[in-house]
C-alpha cells in the first residue's frame, strides 16, 4: 500500500497540508459535477458497421489509470489512510487533491474534460449527437474516435492519421 501511495504522491496527485480551518475531509463534499459521458451504443454499432462494410481498420485502446489524468477544479481534502507512513514527522496532515483519483465522484468528469480539450487541440471536432464521438475530416478522409468510460475505439479511412493519433494518445 505504501508503494502505491508513494507512486500517487510522485505523480503529484496531492500535496500534504494541514487541514485549513473550516474545511472537512468527509464524504459528500463538492458533488455538483459528477456526470461522465458514456458512448451511445447505437453510435458504436454504426462505427463498427462502417469499419466492417468499408474495410476500415479498427483499433481499440484501454486508457491505463484514466482517472488519474484528470485535473480537479474543486478543493478536495482526503485523510491519509490508517497506517500510512507518508508523513511520519507531521501530525494532522491531510492530502489536498490536485488530480482526480479512483473512487472520487468527480474523477470521470475531470478525466473526460481533459481528454476533450486534448482531442480538440489535436484537431478533432466533438460530435453534437454524441459528445463521446470525435471526428477529423481532411480532403475526403475521415477518422472517428469514440470513448466508453476508459476504452477508446478508432476507425476511419485515413491510416496515416490513425498512426498520428495513436502516437499522440500514447
Amino acid at each position: 500500500m505504501n508503494k502505491e501511495m508513494r507512486a500517487l504522491q510522485k505523480n503529484v496527485t496531492w500535496e500534504l497540508v494541514p487541514l485549513p480551518h473550516g474545511k472537512k475531509t468527509r464524504y459528500g463534499i463538492d458533488y455538483e459535477e459528477t456526470f461522465a459521458l458514456v458512448a451511445k451504443i447505437n453510435i458504436i454499432r454504426v462505427l463498427l458497421s462502417l469499419a466492417a462494410n468499408l474495410y476500415w481498420p479498427l483499433h481499440q485502446f484501454d486508457v491505463k489509470n484514466a482517472f488519474l489524468h484528470g485535473d480537479l477544479e474543486e478543493e478536495v481534502y482526503m485523510d491519509l489512510p490508517p497506517g500510512c507512513n507518508l508523513a511520519p514527522n507531521k501530525k494532522n496532515q491531510v492530502c489536498k487533491l490536485r488530480k482526480s483519483l479512483y473512487g472520487l465522484k468527480q474523477s470521470p468528469r475531470a478525466w473526460f474534460d481533459r481528454f476533450t480539450k486534448s482531442m480538440k487541440f489535436f484537431g478533432y471536432t466533438q460530435s453534437n449527437s454524441d459528445h463521446t464521438l470525435f471526428l477529423k475530416r481532411d480532403e475526403g478522409t475521415l477518422t472517428a474516435l469514440i470513448v466508453y468510460v476508459d476504452d477508446i475505439i478508432v476507425t476511419g479511412n485515413d491510416v496515416e492519421e490513425q498512426l498520428k493519433l495513436r502516437k499522440y494518445l500514447s
